[in-house]
C-alpha cells in the first residue's frame, strides 16, 4: 500500500490521521528531495571530473537503481510500473558502459536535475503558521465569557471565522499542492534522465551499439511518460473540480464514511473542590448505530501526539444553555456506562453545535444537485447518439483534437436540449461535447456503477490477455441498452484513432477523454480521482479490442467455465460439510 491520497474534506476536519498522512507525504517529498540533490551532485562529477569517473559513474548507477517512488492508492499501471522500473534500466546502462571503458564524456551546457519541492518550504511555514493562529483564537473565543455584551461577541465570532475560512482555505491549496507535487515527480524526474541519456549517447561515440540497443526501450519509456503525463493532467483538472464543489458546500462532503459523526469537541473535566474543571480538546467519533462516543486526546500544538481512546455509550444529549454554564455551544450527555453522570461538551461553532444535534439525534439527508440536463438512455438518446457520430465520421473525423476542442457552453446545451433537428449547420466541436456531456449526464454512467470496481481490478494487474478477457466478461454483464450504445461508440472511437495521424487522436488521448465519461464510482473522492488512469486502461482495451469486447454473443466461454468451476466447488463444500455432520452424530 502506498501513500494515503489526501481528501479534501478531511481539511475541515483536521483530524489526527489527517494530520499523520500529512506527515507521510511530507516525509516522501523530503526522501525524494534528498535523493535527487545527491542524483545532482553524482551527475556533475561524472560529466566534470573525469579522472574519477569510474568511481562517480558507478555510485550513480547505484543511486539510481535502489530508489523506487511511492505511489498513491492501492496499484500502479502499466506505465507507471515501466517509470518505476526505468531507473533501474538506467542504472544497468550505466554499468556497462563502465565495464567496457567506453565512456567519453564533454561538457553540457544545463543541469541534469533540478530539486522539487524546494516550493513547498513556504507553503509548509504558512500552513503551521496558520494552525497555530487558528486554533490560538478559537480557544481564546471559547474562553469568552458569555456575558460579554452581543455586539463584542458578534466580532469576536466573525473574526475567529475569517481565521477558520482562511485556514480552511491555506489547508486545501497545502493539501492539493503536496498531491500534485507526489504525482508530478514520477515524470519529472524521469524525463530529465531521459534527456540526459540522449546526451550521453551523443557524447559517447564507442558507446554507440548500446545506446542503439537501448533505443527501443527509450521510445516505449516517452510512451509511458506521455501516457501518465496525460492521465496526470486529466486527474488534476478533476481534482480541482471536486476542490471547488467542497469549498463551495463543505457540509456536504464532511462525511465520507458510515460514521455519523466526528470533529472536535471540548470536554469538561471536572475535579474535586476547589481545583474546579478544565477544559480538554479531544477528537470525538459518534458511531449512530451503537450510540458510542469516541475520544481521542489530540493538541496541535503538541508535535501532534495522540492520546489514549477513551469510548462511552450516549443515552441522551440536551442542549446545556449559558444560564447554567457560562459558555456557548455546550451540550450534556448522559452516559449509560456511568449511571448519574452527565458528561458536558462545547462544540466550536453554532453551526458545528447544530450539526453534532442532529446527528446524535438523527441525521437529516442530503439532497444531491440536480442535474443541469435530463439525459436518458432510452431510443431518443440512443438516436442523439448514432447521429452525432454519423455527423463526425461523415465531415469531421480527420479534425485535429476530436474530442479535446471545447464546444460552446450555449450551443452544446441548445443542441442538447433539441437532442435531434437541422444538424448541418452545427460546428463539430459541439458534437464532440455533447456526446461527451450526454454520456456524463446519465442518471447512471453506461459502464454503471455496480461493476466500476470489477472494471478498475482487470486494469491494476495480469497481462494483457487476461484483461481483454476480464473485461469481455464484464462487458456482457451490462444491460443490453448499455452494451449497445457501448459497442456503437467504441467502434467510431475505434474510427477516430485509425485516423490518429490526422485528428492527432490516439488511443490513449481518447482513454483520457472518455475514461471519465464511460464509468466513475458513485461517490467522489480524491482517492476515486487517482482510480481514473486505469478507467483509461480499461477504455483504451474497449478501443483497440471493440471487435472481441463487444461480440453479440452473449456470455462469453471464459464467464461460463468460471461460473461451472464456481458451482462445482459450492456443491464439493456442501458436501465435504454433509459428510462431517454425519460424522459428528
Amino acid at each position: 500500500m502506498g501513500l494515503h491520497p489526501l481528501e479534501f474534506s478531511e481539511c475541515y476536519l483536521d483530524s489526527p490521521s489527517f494530520r499523520d498522512k500529512i506527515k507521510a507525504h511530507e516525509a516522501e517529498l523530503d526522501k525524494t528531495n534528498r535523493f535527487i540533490k545527491e542524483l545532482y551532485k553524482d551527475g556533475k562529477n561524472l560529466i566534470n571530473a573525469t579522472k574519477q569517473l569510474g568511481m562517480a559513474q558507478r555510485k550513480f548507477a547505484q543511486c539510481l537503481g535502489e530508489f523506487q517512488f511511492e505511489y498513491i492508492g492501492d496499484a500502479k499501471t502499466d506505465d507507471e510500473k515501466c517509470i518505476d522500473e526505468s531507473l533501474q534500466e538506467f542504472s544497468s546502462f550505466l554499468k556497462n558502459l563502465e565495464d567496457q571503458r567506453e565512456l567519453m564524456v564533454r561538457t553540457t551546457s544545463h543541469n541534469l536535475l533540478e530539486s522539487q519541492g524546494k516550493y513547498l518550504c513556504a507553503e509548509r511555514k504558512r500552513y503551521e503558521k496558520e494552525t497555530e493562529k487558528y486554533y490560538s483564537s478559537l480557544e481564546k473565543l471559547l474562553n469568552m465569557s458569555a456575558r460579554k455584551k452581543e455586539p463584542q461577541l458578534q466580532e469576536a465570532d466573525i473574526q475567529v471565522e475569517t481565521m477558520r475560512q482562511h485556514f480552511q482555505e491555506e489547508s486545501l491549496d497545502y493539501v492539493c499542492k503536496l498531491q500534485e507535487i507526489q504525482e508530478r515527480k514520477k515524470f519529472e524526474c524521469v524525463e530529465p534522465m531521459l534527456a540526459f541519456f540522449q546526451t550521453v549517447f551523443t557524447f559517447y561515440h564507442q558507446g554507440f551499439e548500446l545506446a542503439k540497443d537501448f533505443d527501443h526501450y527509450k521510445r516505449a519509456l516517452q510512451i509511458n511518460i506521455q501516457n501518465t503525463r496525460n492521465r496526470f493532467e486529466g486527474a488534476r483538472s478533476e481534482v480541482y473540480e471536486l476542490m471547488k464543489r467542497i469549498r463551495e458546500a463543505p457540509q456536504e462532503y464532511r462525511q465520507t464514511s458510515p460514521i455519523s459523526c466526528e470533529g472536535y469537541l471540548y470536554v469538561q473535566e471536572k475535579r474535586p473542590p476547589p481545583f474546579g474543571s478544565s477544559w480538554v480538546k479531544r477528537y470525538c467519533t459518534f458511531v449512530k448505530e451503537q450510540k458510542i462516543l469516541h475520544m481521542v486526546t489530540f493538541d496541535h500544538r503538541s508535535g501532534g501526539k495522540i492520546g489514549e481512546t477513551e469510548s462511552v455509550t450516549l443515552k441522551s444529549c440536551l442542549r446545556k444553555t449559558t444560564d447554567m454554564l457560562d459558555r456557548r455551544f455546550c451540550l450534556d450527555l448522559d452516559i449509560t456506562d456511568r449511571p448519574g453522570t452527565v458528561l458536558t461538551v462545547q462544540a466550536l461553532s453554532e453551526d458545528d453545535h447544530k450539526f453534532w444535534m442532529q446527528a446524535m439525534g438523527g441525521k437529516e439527508p442530503v439532497s444531491q444537485p440536480p442535474l443541469q440536463f435530463d439525459a436518458q438512455l432510452d431510443d431518443v438518446g440512443l438516436s442523439f447518439v448514432k447521429n452525432s457520430i454519423s455527423a463526425i465520421e461523415t465531415r469531421g473525423i480527420n479534425d485535429q483534437g476530436l474530442y479535446r476542442v471545447v464546444g460552446v457552453s450555449s450551443k452544446v446545451q441548445k443542441l442538447l436540449s433539441l437532442m435531434i433537428g437541422k444538424l448541418k449547420s452545427v460546428l463539430f466541436c459541439v458534437f464532440w461535447k455533447c456526446i461527451t456531456i450526454h454520456g456524463k449526464s446519465l442518471p447512471e454512467p453506461l459502464m454503471t456503477y455496480g461493476l466500476y470496481k470489477e472494471f478498475i481490478s482487470p486494469a491494476k494487474g495480469g497481462s494483457p490477455e487476461s484483461r481483454i478477457q476480464a473485461v469481455h466478461c464484464l462487458v456482457h454483464k451490462l444491460p443490453e441498452r448499455n452494451r449497445q450504445v457501448l459497442g456503437l461508440l467504441m467502434k467510431h472511437l475505434a474510427n477516430v484513432a485509425a485516423h490518429s495521424k490526422q485528428n492527432l487522436m490516439t488511443v490513449a488521448n481518447l482513454g483520457v477523454v472518455f475514461g471519465p465519461t464511460l464509468m466513475r464510482p458513485q461517490e467522489e473522492t480524491v482517492a476515486a480521482i487517482m482510480d481514473l488512469k486505469f478507467q483509461n486502461i480499461v477504455v483504451e482495451i474497449l478501443i483497440e479490442h471493440h471487435e472481441k469486447v463487444t461480440l453479440k454473443t452473449g456470455i462469453c466461454q471464459t464467464c461460463s467455465a468460471v461460473s461451472i468451476v464456481q458451482s462445482q466447488s459450492k456443491t464439493l463444500e456442501t458436501e465435504q460439510s454433509l459428510k462431517s455432520e454425519c460424522v459428528n452424530s
